[in-house]
């Protein structure tokens, strides 16, 4: 068993700032690639940015220079540090991990989601 928990989602003002959680339990070995993605109503869920193992990021056009993404291997946990957030960054925010694990092989798994919006 495998479950990321997301957190740090909210109501924030145009031009504010939130950080998202991500940490990861179970029977985990190693955490490869982890992700955020977003699916606002009536919209495809989408990548909003994604990073290695070893650090190393892909953002998605909308939010560069806006949102950083990081990662603590030892605490399996990722974060989203989201500024000067628009009414356009509402959403749920999921994350993604692609797991291996300790028995079962490697796999993809999703959080459950955290709601995030952008309103005055």
């Amino acid at each position: 068993q495998v479950q990321l928990v997301e957190s740090g989602g909210g109501l924030v003002q145009p031009g504010g700032s939130l950080r998202l959680s991500c940490a990861a339990s179970g029977s985990i070995l190693l955490i490869y690639d982890m992700g955020w993605y977003r699916q606002a109503p009536e919209k495809q869920r989408e990548l909003v940015a994604r990073i290695s193992r070893g650090g190393s990021t892909v953002y998605a056009d909308s939010v560069k220079g806006r949102f950083t993404i990081s990662r603590d291997n030892a605490k399996k946990t990722m974060y989203l540090q989201m500024n000067s957030l628009k009414p356009e960054d509402t959403a749920v925010y999921f994350c993604n991990a692609d797991v291996m694990k300790l028995v079962g092989g490697r796999g993809g798994y999703w959080g459950q989601g955290t709601q995030v919006t952008v309103s005055s």
